[in-house]
């Protein structure tokens, strides 16, 4: 990913240092600074921590329906746990009637 400020630079759009976005609940999600530094923040409906970037990697994060935290995995290739996508049949095809579709866990 780039920073956010190439971006807007490229549309001609104006902005000003640092660039902070929250999302609904007010948890911030982006954040850019003019020295370079940039940080990205995904969080699940519960509010859980599911995935961050910056220059250096990302980290992305599983819970279960406790907020246990079921799975980890970073840029730098390491795992711990079981990935939701391998306990499902998420990203399977199945066809039906001659038309096929990707399933898609919830």
């Amino acid at each position: 990913m780039k920073p956010l400020s190439e971006t807007l630079t490229e549309l001609g759009i104006a902005f000003t240092f640092p660039i902070i976005i929250n999302d609904a609940n007010g948890k911030r999600t982006y954040y850019e600074d003019s020295k370079g530094k940039w940080e990205k923040w995904e969080f699940d409906a519960r509010g859980n921590l599911t995935y961050f970037e910056d220059r250096r990697g990302w980290a992305k994060w599983e819970y279960d329906s406790n907020d246990k935290q079921t799975y980890y995995e970073d840029s730098e290739g390491r795992k711990a746990g079981t990935p939701r996508s391998a306990k499902t049949c998420d990203g399977k095809v199945v066809e039906v009637d001659g038309i096929k579709y990707e399933l898609k866990a919830l």
